[in-house]
């Protein structure tokens, strides 16, 4: 059966949600489904176009018409969808609903095709701060509850049942196992804890809390040293300025490095140095209580224990997990030091206890509750 996963964006190899989307392409493909991948390109000579796979679908020009040619352009994704009879397409939703999605959606639903969207943050209003990019959310607004009735189904990473009016299929963000290397390397920590925090840095990661937790650790004068592993760059001088004044004030240089982007092997590396990771500290601040973060399950699938401060459903359970709590209060690194010394898991251990949440069992979740009609022959039992 033929498929089509499609985004309204490009790829940066080593960005997590271009191997994210990459990595639920092989799991439908595992499934059993002829996957096309459809994305935004722009070529090396600046012209901007559709892309599936390799092959182009439309050529839209260079400039400020071939951004509106984007936007306004659709239909030749329809057509693809139409000319390759494709009858499942996956949308990533980029927070997009007007006239031409709808219609895009529309068209494919017409010939046959079961088009579902994955809304991968839920709920997504209070990420837009400026007035600039609030105008595109509210043509979404005006829309979105239009688009998901035309929608077959509606994924989420959340625990709501509803959303834009229609039931929502709960899914986890996966792990491909394959691609994540299993921490080999236990630390001597009787001396000193590693944590690191891969991200790139926004303000709802509350990396600053941990900042000034370390502050008002160092203060204290401890002869137990403390360090923070900052992977990532800073999306922007909000958060710049909530974490970089308090390590120069109070001369937390030595303890909190400021790796920039790191992958591969670099990161790996970074990874057997950690001792515990850091997960997202202020969902609050964006007015999310309940997600399920890819970068939870990184950190699991490498066989480290974490901290996070919303509610992760897979996670709320478990030993090695420590929560913080959902305020502004900085974390404190006492009780970490506590924690970490408690933890008997081996990293092993830690990684076996998510194996189900590989990207081919939440793919197939999808197929099973959305597309048993179309797709009983090809879900492997």
């Amino acid at each position: 059966m033929k498929a089509l996963s499609l985004i309204f964006h490009g790829f940066d190899k080593a960005n997590g949600i271009s191997k994210k989307i990459h990595y639920q392409v092989k799991a439908l493909k595992e499934c059993g489904l002829d996957v096309r991948l459809c994305y935004y390109d722009i070529s090396p000579s600046g012209e901007r176009r559709w892309m599936a796979d390799n092959a182009v679908i439309a050529e839209l020009g260079q400039g400020v018409f071939a951004k509106i040619r984007k936007r306004l352009g659709l239909n030749c994704i329809a057509n693809y969808v139409l000319r390759e009879n494709i009858h499942f397409v996956y949308i990533r939703s980029y927070h997009n609903a007007n006239p031409f999605t709808i219609n895009m959606v529309k068209r494919m639903k017409k010939k046959g095709a079961k088009v579902v969207m994955e809304i991968p943050t839920y709920p997504y209003d209070q990420e837009y701060e400026s007035l600039s990019r609030r105008k595109f959310l509210f043509i979404d607004q005006c829309f979105r509850k239009i688009l998901a009735r035309q929608l077959s189904g509606i994924v989420t990473f959340s625990d709501y049942p509803i959303i834009f009016g229609k039931p929502a299929l709960q899914i986890s963000n996966g792990v491909d196992f394959s691609q994540i290397p299993l921490k080999r390397k236990i630390n001597d920590t009787n001396h000193e804890l590693h944590l690191i925090g891969v991200a790139e840095i926004h303000y709802w990661h509350g990396f600053d809390r941990l900042v000034r937790g370390l502050a008002n650790y160092y203060q204290t004068h401890p002869s137990y040293k403390v360090y923070f592993h900052i992977i990532g760059e800073f999306f922007g001088e909000r958060e710049k300025k909530e974490i970089l004044p308090v390590i120069k004030q109070h001369g937390l240089e030595e303890y909190i490095i400021l790796h920039g982007a790191r992958h591969g092997k670099e990161l790996d590396d970074l990874f057997e140095q950690a001792d515990m990771a850091i997960g997202s500290l202020a969902r609050h601040r964006s007015g999310i209580i309940h997600i399920k973060t890819l970068k939870n399950r990184e950190y699991a699938a490498r066989g480290l224990s974490f901290i996070y401060s919303e509610i992760d459903s897979d996670f709320e359970n478990k030993p090695y997990i420590l929560k913080a709590k959902a305020d502004e209060s900085p974390i404190d690194i006492y009780q970490i030091i506590e924690f970490y010394k408690r933890q008997k898991l081996s990293p092993e251990q830690i990684r076996n206890s998510i194996l189900s949440l590989s990207w081919k069992s939440q793919m197939n979740k999808v197929l099973s509750c959305l597309m048993v009609d179309l797709f009983t022959s090809h879900i492997p039992s």
